[in-house]
């Protein structure tokens, strides 16, 4: 088993708060992860039936079987089940007592926030980071072939080809947990709609050409995407303008979590069709600005990450809020280093004041160097940033 960075986080919030929910998409080892951690507990799936109907018709007797904790997998199948866990908190008094997990974060949240604030510690687990793989069977060869493999879990476990896995994946996304956030009457546009995300990946979002380009309206597009967010398959990174005066674009950028799902949404056959791709430089930005996310979740952070671009074309990629100081970050594909590459790092640094921090440059090379207007940073070795 791949040791997950997130355990250390998991075991000491389980000591201070009474619930504790791991949150993240479907297959990226939520599962695995708690029964690792608790082994202890006594576990129930949510997704049986059998299971999901005492939980909603019987919620006092199915909690009373569990009196020394339980692990609670899908838990937002059963949302009338939280008031009860509520009741079963404040009776105990104990901390650890539930350990939830579950792949859709929205109706999750929307339950929580009524019944157990106060009392429920978050989580995020994402598929594999590349801190996780150092040191084992799975580490990847290159850049290009994580960036075609992605980091689910089960292709690496089970050897199983991506061009076999992510077309199943996406079909059973489809057809069970995005339908469970909304009811989606028709799968094959709302599956054409998640191709066309990918073929936006890493551009400013407009949602009026991307419900047009899929026949649908700018509310269906805004709604489809908000189900995208929720289960964990994409995200919009957000611009940063705070304490700045100058006129800045304060539109979001579309991003995937997982590179490999985005190869299997373009039709990507290979690992040496990226280099050629037309959107090679956008899945290096994708797969560098997953991993920074994926390192700060594992520590129980939000990730903060945003870019930041004025309307004359100065533009950052990633600005991460970290301890009051605003690290700025470029990503560039090449293996080779050019001056410009530091062109928006060196104006960041002369409008940004007091707030800046530390400069990086991530790129496809091996190297790590220190330079004085950044210190660039091989993507084998991403997290360094933080370190």
């Amino acid at each position: 088993m791949v040791k997950r960075e997130l355990s250390a986080k998991l075991k000491a919030l389980a000591r201070k708060f009474p619930v504790v929910c791991v949150v993240g998409p479907r297959q990226s080892g939520k599962t695995t992860l708690v029964k690792s951690v608790f082994a202890d507990r006594d576990y129930v799936n949510l997704e049986d039936l059998d299971n999901r109907e005492f939980a909603s018709n019987d919620p006092r007797g199915f909690l009373a079987g569990y009196n020394k904790g339980v692990i609670i997998d899908e838990a937002q199948r059963a949302p009338g089940l939280f008031s009860y866990i509520q009741t079963e908190v404040d009776r105990r008094g104990s901390a650890g007592q539930f350990i939830l997990s579950g792949s859709q974060n929205i109706l999750l949240q929307e339950n929580i926030s009524q019944t157990l604030a106060g009392r429920i510690a978050m989580l995020k687990l994402l598929p594999f980071s590349l801190d996780e793989l150092e040191g084992t069977d799975y580490y990847p060869a290159g850049l290009q072939e994580y960036i075609f493999k992605g980091s689910y879990p089960r292709i690496y476990d089970k050897k199983i080809n991506p061009l076999d896995w992510y077309p199943n994946y996406i079909q059973t996304y489809t057809e069970r947990d995005a339908r469970l956030v909304k009811n989606i009457s028709d799968l094959n546009t709302f599956q054409k709609f998640i191709k066309l995300c990918a073929g936006r990946l890493g551009q400013i979002l407009n949602l009026s050409s991307l419900g047009n380009d899929c026949g649908i309206t700018h509310n269906t597009a805004k709604a489809w995407l908000s189900i995208l967010e929720s289960t964990y398959i994409a995200f919009l990174l957000k611009p940063y303008y705070k304490n700045f005066n100058k006129r800045l674009i304060k539109m979001p950028k579309l991003y995937f979590y997982d590179t490999g799902l985005v190869c299997s949404l373009l039709g990507i056959q290979n690992k040496q069709q990226i280099a050629t791709h037309y959107l090679s430089g956008s899945l290096f930005e994708s797969f560098a600005l997953a991993e920074i996310i994926k390192y700060r979740f594992n520590k129980g952070l939000e990730p903060q990450c945003y870019y930041w671009r004025d309307r004359t074309g100065n533009e950052v990629d990633y600005v991460v809020e970290d301890a009051g100081l605003l690290l700025s970050i470029e990503a560039k594909s090449s293996k080779t280093i050019a001056d410009d590459f530091f062109k928006g790092l060196k104006y960041w640094n002369k409008v940004a004041g007091r707030a800046r921090g530390r400069s990086y440059l991530i790129y496809s090379g091996q190297e790590n160097q220190k330079r004085s207007l950044a210190e660039v940073v091989s993507w084998n070795n991403i997290s360094s940033v933080f370190r």
